[in-house]
Formats: C-alpha cells, sequence, structure tokens
C-alpha cells in the first residue's frame, strides 16, 4: 500500500468518494451496458430490416432499403462529439438532462445502432443464400426464415459484430465522459490531463484497457463455443 502510494498518490487520494474511481467504473458500466441493450436491440432490428428488404432479400422494397441505407449511413458518419451538441434538446426531452452518465445515454445509443446495424447487416449477407431458399422452398414464413436462418446460421458472427461495436462503445463512453458525461474518460481528461495528474490518467487508461480486455475475451469465447 505505500508503494502505491508513493508511485500514484493522486490514484489513492481520487479512488473513493463521489468524483473518484470507483464511481467512475460504475458509471462506465452503467453507459456501456445499458447503452449497449439499447442499441444492440434497435440495431438488430435495423440490420434485419436491410436484410430481409435488399434487393435479393426475402421482402424486398426498393424505396424502403434506400431510405434506410441512407439514414444508417448519415447518423454512421456524424462525429460523435457532433452528435452530442446536435441531440442536446431530443436527450433532454427524453431523459431530462444533457450531461452526466445518463444524459450520455441518448446519444450513445443514437450513436451505436446505425453502426451495429450495418455490423449485423454485414453478418447476415454471409447466411449461405441456398438455406434461405431451401426455407422458402419448404414455406417457412418471413418471420420463420429470419428467427430459424438467418439469427441461427449468423448467430457466430452477430457476437462478432457485437464485441465489435461494445467495443467501440466503450471508446465513446469515454469521449462522452470527457466532455461532461462522467465516467473513466471525466478521470482521465478531467482530471488526469487538465490537473496535470499523470498517474490519474494512466490507471484511467489500465481500467478502459481491462475492460475491452474482457468483452473481447467473453465473445471469442461465446463465438468460439457456437462455430464448434
Amino acid at each position: 500500500m505505500q508503494l502505491i502510494k508513493a508511485w500514484m498518490p493522486n490514484v489513492v487520494a481520487n479512488w473513493s468518494g463521489d468524483n473518484g474511481f470507483v464511481e467512475a467504473i460504475y458509471q462506465t458500466l452503467y453507459m456501456t451496458f445499458v447503452s449497449a441493450l439499447f442499441a444492440g436491440v434497435l440495431g438488430l432490428i435495423l440490420g434485419l430490416a436491410l436484410i430481409v428488404t435488399a434487393e435479393n432479400g426475402i421482402l424486398p422494397h426498393k424505396k424502403f432499403y434506400y431510405c434506410l441505407d441512407k439514414l444508417v449511413n448519415i447518423f454512421r458518419s456524424i462525429p460523435f462529439v457532433i452528435l452530442l451538441a446536435v441531440i442536446g434538446p431530443f436527450t433532454k426531452l427524453i431523459v431530462g438532462q444533457t450531461i452526466g452518465p445518463t444524459g450520455a445515454l441518448v446519444p450513445l445509443i443514437i450513436g451505436t445502432a446505425p453502426f451495429f446495424a450495418r455490423q449485423v447487416q454485414l453478418a447476415l449477407v454471409e447466411v449461405d443464400p441456398g438455406v434461405v431458399e431451401a426455407a422458402q422452398a419448404m414455406g417457412c414464413s418471413s418471420w420463420q426464415i429470419i428467427y430459424r436462418v438467418y439469427l441461427k446460421e449468423g448467430l457466430p458472427e452477430l457476437i462478432r459484430s457485437a464485441t465489435l461495436t461494445m467495443i467501440s462503445l466503450i471508446g465513446l463512453t469515454a469521449m462522452a465522459g470527457a466532455i461532461g458525461g462522467g465516467g473513466l474518460g471525466n478521470m482521465a481528461i478531467a482530471v488526469g490531463y487538465q490537473r496535470f495528474e499523470n498517474d490519474v490518467t494512466i490507471v484511467s487508461l489500465i481500467f478502459i484497457l481491462i475492460l475491452v480486455f474482457v468483452i473481447q475475451g467473453i465473445g471469442d469465447y461465446f463465438m468460439k463455443k457456437l462455430q464448434h
């Protein structure tokens, strides 16, 4: 303990309390997993809509696909920092605040869902078209094909896409935290960088990397298990 105090005095001083590391870790986990839940559901729905309404999909609809495709591209292209500011009034309408971890949830969901939707589309396009045609020939309904063919056959790739999206989301939580969202990003920038407390910045980075490695490890485990 004495060694930690000697090498990282600012980390020890900022460990607990309302603005300490414990609270920052909780805020980062809160932003990551709540945003991942909502963005995951929304992204999956959008991704499925893109795959089934495409020209060679099971429910082709040229105009709907064109509009949805462009909408996903637009929201994917907006830099996250600008998105935070642009949708501020909408965020306040939904959650009643624009700062803090809860205020960061809306932009995190809106910023992540289109990215995941595109990942879902890319994952499901790898499903063997022959299997889809066979299901159609057997008289399966569209919902049955989505559930029994796309989601089951594409599950390993969907897990890979979800893992990639969550790691990207952690980066966005750090960015949101740096401009008022709280969490480890706030610790690294507002406390560590602006106060020249380098040990706080380094330890914040280490915690973010640990979170990334844990999520990557869990994703790899389930992907390998399903592929076997």
